[in-house]
């Protein structure tokens, strides 16, 4: 039984949850990257290119065989590098997001650092004592 009772505080732990929601959230967060690279920059990288559409690129490694009828015996054995283009900017994309999470997350905890050290914690009711003990023997010299 105890084994079942550590597979279970395991998973209940804070951080397992966490990165179980990060997951679900980074999948979605690649679909909507993938749109945009594929419904909105590749179209516009194609505008620029002179109408080149990247995920049509291909090297045509073999040809697919037909019969006499037209009916494909064997599809063409191709290099989709057009695909791979579309992967990369899709990567570099997530990738720049990400950077970008990471650096507002050190600016703000790098200013919560910075507040927490400008602002002196209050002197306890001793030094306070310890003070004003300080002052009446300053003032009887």
């Amino acid at each position: 039984m105890s084994f079942w009772k550590d597979f279970r505080d395991f998973a209940m732990k804070g951080n397992v949850i966490d990165l179980a929601i990060a997951v679900v959230i980074g999948g979605a967060f690649g679909k909507i990257v993938s749109s945009l690279v594929n419904d909105v920059l590749m179209p516009l990288l194609g505008l620029v290119t002179g109408g080149m559409n990247f995920s049509d690129k291909k090297i045509v490694l073999q040809q697919a065989q037909v019969d006499a009828t037209g009916k494909i015996l064997k599809p063409a054995n191709t290099l989709n590098y057009g695909s791979f283009i579309q992967s990369v900017i899709d990567f570099l994309i997530i990738a720049f997001c990400i950077f970008l999470a990471i650096r507002a997350l050190q600016r703000f905890n790098r200013r919560q650092k910075q507040e927490a050290a400008a602002a002196p914690p209050a002197p306890s009711n001793e030094e306070k004592l310890l003070a004003e003990i300080r002052d009446l023997l300053k003032s009887r010299s």
